[in-house]
């Protein structure tokens, strides 16, 4: 079933952006969905040939509309609701190594014995101004 326009918040659920049209409708009222460079509304149409901008927690998309659906259904199908640019492909490819690097610095497997964590105090007390 083609449709000429399907509300924002409903297209974002449909294309898996979000897991709920409630989580998109936030994500829109926040600020972090934009639709041809300007903030919108949830029940804003949207139309094939729209350039989304969207920001869910540390990634961000953009994105061409391509199709609309209605209807949410399986991930291969939502992926031929929209092309992604390939900036943007290459900025969250970027961003994503940058934390698998900063991932080196993960606490310890295990908790602190009582040696260490007295240790941990005394070192905490001197340092503290």
């Amino acid at each position: 079933m083609e449709h000429e326009e399907v509300r924002l918040d409903r297209w974002l659920w449909a294309a898996r952006f979000f897991k709920t049209r409630g989580l998109a409708q936030e994500a829109i009222a926040g600020g972090h969905v934009h639709v041809n460079g300007q903030r919108s509304k949830a029940a804003r149409p949207v139309h094939p040939g729209d350039r989304l901008e969207i920001t869910r927690g540390e990634e961000r998309f953009e994105i061409e509309v391509v199709a609309l659906a209605v209807r949410r259904g399986p991930a291969a199908t939502a992926r031929t609701l929209y092309q992604e640019t390939a900036a943007s492909v290459a900025a969250r490819e970027a961003a994503q190594q940058l934390r698998r690097d900063l991932a080196g610095s993960r606490p310890p497997p295990t908790r602190p014995d009582k040696r260490a964590r007295r240790r941990i105090i005394s070192f905490t007390k001197t340092h503290e101004s």
